[in-house]
């Protein structure tokens, strides 16, 4: 896909599906630009794909000022910001009786207020550019109450992430700004590396094409979203899950 002359951010760009989404960014001639909390493995991956084409900042997408400040200082290095792919998350997997206040509130904090806060960021340049592509990376938790992984706190916080993607698609489609979504299912991460052997196989039987997603895979659909080949997509939410939610 083409994205020579475009500067996209990748949260949580330094690992998993968002590394995967920064190499896409670069293989098609892009400009990326990595926020992460481990600044240490971000530079790591600019250093593997050139740092003339990858960017890197550190980010905590937990402490909502902290987002914005960090935002619209890459918007003032960059001057446009063309795309914005909010992949960073967090796992829960406390069951819901258990869910403590603090483990609720840093979940949203993150999963939600984060993608929030970067694309509010970011949203009026876009809008007065009247060009912006944004992705955001929801989860089959949101549509199934629970996942294959995260529980109550991650459903919910993913939920909220599909309403937000279809509130602002709605309102920049006239400014020619998109918002798409895409929901995986399982996905081998280092952040699923640590699923105990019994787990891991209740998982993955229970996935129609009985496999993990390679982040490239997840990758790919994010790419098209965030290239001009979506031209004419916004507000849609794509299950990349390997066949395991299947609605209408």
């Amino acid at each position: 896909m083409d994205f020579v002359g475009k500067n996209i951010i990748v949260t949580g760009g330094a690992s998993g599906i968002g590394k995967a989404v920064v190499e896409g960014i670069v293989v098609g001639g892009g400009h990326a630009i990595i926020t992460d909390i481990n600044l240490d493995s971000a530079e790591k991956v600019r250093e593997k794909l050139g740092e003339d084409v990858v960017s890197c900042y550190a980010v905590n997408l937990g402490n909502a000022t902290e987002t914005r400040e960090v935002f619209l200082k890459i918007l003032e290095d960059f001057g446009q910001i063309h795309g914005l792919v909010n992949n960073a998350g967090i796992v829960s997997t406390v069951p819901f009786e258990d869910v403590s206040q603090s483990e609720w509130d840093k979940v949203i904090s993150v999963n939600l207020t984060g993608v929030y806060a970067t694309i509010s960021a970011i949203y009026p340049s876009m809008k007065e550019k009247r060009y912006g592509r944004i992705v955001n990376i929801a989860s089959v938790a949101a549509k199934r109450g629970g996942g294959l992984l995260g529980t109550s706190a991650y459903a919910a916080s993913k939920a909220g992430v599909i309403g937000l993607t279809k509130a602002v698609a709605r309102e920049g489609a006239e400014w020619g700004v998109s918002c798409n979504g895409v929901c995986p299912s399982f996905t081998i991460t280092p952040m699923t590396s640590i699923l105990t052997d019994e787990k891991m196989e209740r998982i993955l039987n229970s996935i129609p094409m009985h496999r993990g997603a390679e982040p490239k895979e997840i990758a790919n659909v994010i790419l098209f979203y965030v290239s001009d080949l979506s031209s004419f997509v916004t507000g849609e939410i794509s299950d990349v899950d390997g066949g395991v939610t299947m609605d209408g």
